[in-house]
């Protein structure tokens, strides 16, 4: 039987069949994917074929190819990989202004990580209803600078439903992932979009302005637009473990156009001569926060390298 993976806990699996019943499954032994050094080898997303005896335990026995996945940083000194889910027709990063503020370095992050694994990406701003009038402003020109490099955005507000309609008609059909650092109120702006969700929402520290984890394991529901969404832990950075130093220039997309420019063909957009992304920067053609993060990705690289 073939089945589609909607959730997973611990060693546990729960399997969506193609007759819309649902399957608790394990896996056999040191089940893992040829190729691929990975904390967790079956995640949501995942199509899978199943043995299932009735009155007996039923058992993972192979994950179909998949067309794309998603890693975040390992959370101990492990160098493998963690996929947060895989599969995904578009991701959607939740961000907001304030409350807590989500830094750009973490959104360059993740679009580059979008980018590295082929999964197309959006970026939503929740919480417009807290926006002053300066937050206004900065919107705009936030969505402006994102726009122009080719990433959508949404500005919504889970509060008062502004812009959800039209956010949940974007996913409809596809298979969504929602991620975002904790307390920017994915899981509040899920039951927005479909309140059959019942998705857990948390509270904001407000000694710290940071959210409480309410997430602890990616988890697939099925939409009433249609479609399919995944939910992410919210977390707090993005691995590039994957990346190589001379790969990172292609993941952001204007940086990479530019360097067509570029005197030498392996130019770094460091301190080499003829550098067209340099005279961009310098010119404003290029974002200076995209650049600093682009800078800050090629050290991750650099220090990760010293320690293979």
């Amino acid at each position: 039987m073939e089945g589609l993976v909607i959730r997973t806990t611990g060693s546990s699996f729960l399997v969506k069949l193609q007759d819309n019943t649902t399957l608790e499954c394990l896996i056999k032994g040191n089940f893992r994917i040829k190729g691929l050094r990975s904390t967790n080898p079956v995640v949501v997303g995942d199509r899978v074929l199943i043995e299932h005896r009735p009155g007996d335990k039923s058992y993972i026995t192979e994950i179909k190819d998949r067309k794309n996945y998603i890693v975040r940083k390992p959370t101990n000194l492990s160098k493998q990989l963690h996929i947060l889910a895989a599969n995904i027709d578009q991701a959607f990063l939740i961000v907001s202004l304030n409350r807590p503020t989500t830094h750009t370095t973490f959104i360059d992050r993740f679009l580059a990580t979008a980018e590295a694994y082929r999964i197309p990406a959006q970026i939503v701003i929740n919480k417009s209803d807290l926006h002053d009038e300066e937050e206004q402003s900065y919107a705009k020109d936030f969505m402006y600078l994102y726009e122009s490099i080719g990433y959508p955005c949404s500005l919504v507000s889970a509060q008062t439903g502004q812009g959800v309609e039209a956010l949940a008609q974007r996913m409809s059909g596809q298979i969504n992932l929602f991620s975002g650092n904790s307390g920017v109120g994915k899981s509040t702006l899920i039951n927005a979009i479909d309140p059959n969700v019942h998705a857990r929402t948390g509270a904001i520290s407000d000694a710290h302005q940071k959210g409480m984890h309410t997430t602890t394991s990616s988890e697939m529901f099925e939409l009433n637009v249609g479609g399919y969404l995944i939910d992410t832990p919210g977390i707090k950075g993005f691995g590039t473990i994957d990346m190589q130093l001379e790969e990172v220039g292609h993941f952001f997309p204007e940086i990479f156009k530019t360097s067509e420019q570029c005197r030498f063909n392996n130019c770094t957009h460091t301190r080499e001569p003829g550098c067209a992304v340099l005279e961009a920067v310098g010119r404003h053609l290029i974002s200076a926060s995209r650049y600093a993060s682009y800078i800050s990705i090629l050290e991750d690289c650099q220090e990760s390298s010293k320690y293979r």
